[in-house]
């Protein structure tokens, strides 16, 4: 018996449409072949779902092929594509940049323009859905065993970076990449480039004076309506108010840049 491959589902479409999603890959899947990572990504957001798809899906088996719709130029001239990456894993999207953070972590391979006549012999439906008329489509025949390359031609895809933090000798320069439900600000600053013995990290670019806030390792350590520093669990530094919401707060979300300095141990803001 050939075995299907795993199929995960991450969008900013919502539940209605992942269901028609869902309805397609049905008919190709076994019960359970299917897994919902998520379907609320901020609408038309590419380069947020690129951080969070990464860290969602790379953590999966080798083999899983992994369809993302975060796609704000469907129906336009971007081509619908399929990465074979090193690990065997297929990733199915809009060449618009989204796939390719989670395509290096699994040592990157290559991609191929999907044919939507290959892929759905009937056609398209509309020109908006490509979620449903193609990539899932296509996602069904590679989670059958399909080789990439049947589903078209290859192409080199839109080369696309998430921002990166620059390093200091004092501190750091970065930027919100992911504004979480809780409201906490999740930076690109890794979590490990903090200092041995820094207790506090003062903060500039949200509004006109500069804030310290304290480093901690838990939200129950900075205690409920504070502000504080902690380690995300994607690895790197959030801004976070305990039972509260940052973001809100500090009038603040993704794109915005900051610059951290640390500090050792000594008054502290809110």
């Amino acid at each position: 018996m050939r075995v299907r491959r795993l199929v995960t589902l991450a969008t900013d479409i919502g539940s209605a449409y992942a269901a028609q999603m869902k309805a397609v890959l049905a008919h190709a899947l076994p019960p359970g072949g299917i897994v919902d990572l998520a379907h609320d990504l901020r609408p038309h957001a590419v380069a947020e779902a690129a951080f969070l798809v990464r860290a969602m899906a790379r953590g999966f088996p080798p083999g899983t092929v992994h369809v993302v719709v975060v796609d704000p130029g469907v129906g336009g001239r971007r081509a619908p594509i399929v990465v074979a990456t090193r690990d065997g894993s297929r990733l199915v999207g809009p060449d618009n940049g989204v796939l390719m953070p989670l395509a290096s972590d699994l040592g990157g391979g290559p991609a191929y323009e999907i044919d939507a006549d290959r892929v759905r012999p009937k056609g398209r439906v509309g020109t908006t859905f490509d979620g449903r008329d193609v990539f899932a489509p296509a996602a069904a025949r590679l989670a059958a065993g399909a080789d990439p390359g049947r589903l078209g031609r290859r192409i080199r895809p839109h080369p696309f970076r998430l921002p990166a933090a620059v390093r200091s000798a004092r501190g750091a320069r970065g930027e919100v990449v992911h504004r979480d439900h809780f409201g906490n600000l999740i930076t690109n600053i890794p979590t490990d480039w903090v200092p041995a013995g820094a207790q506090a990290v003062e903060v500039r670019g949200l509004g006109s004076r500069s804030r310290r806030w304290p480093i901690v390792r838990s939200y129950e350590a900075l205690g409920r309506g504070r502000t504080g520093v902690l380690g995300s669990s994607f690895g790197s530094l959030e801004i976070a108010v305990a039972e509260g919401d940052a973001a809100r707060r500090l009038d603040a979300d993704v794109g915005t840049r900051l610059s951290f300095a640390w500090r050792p141990a000594g008054s502290i803001g809110k």
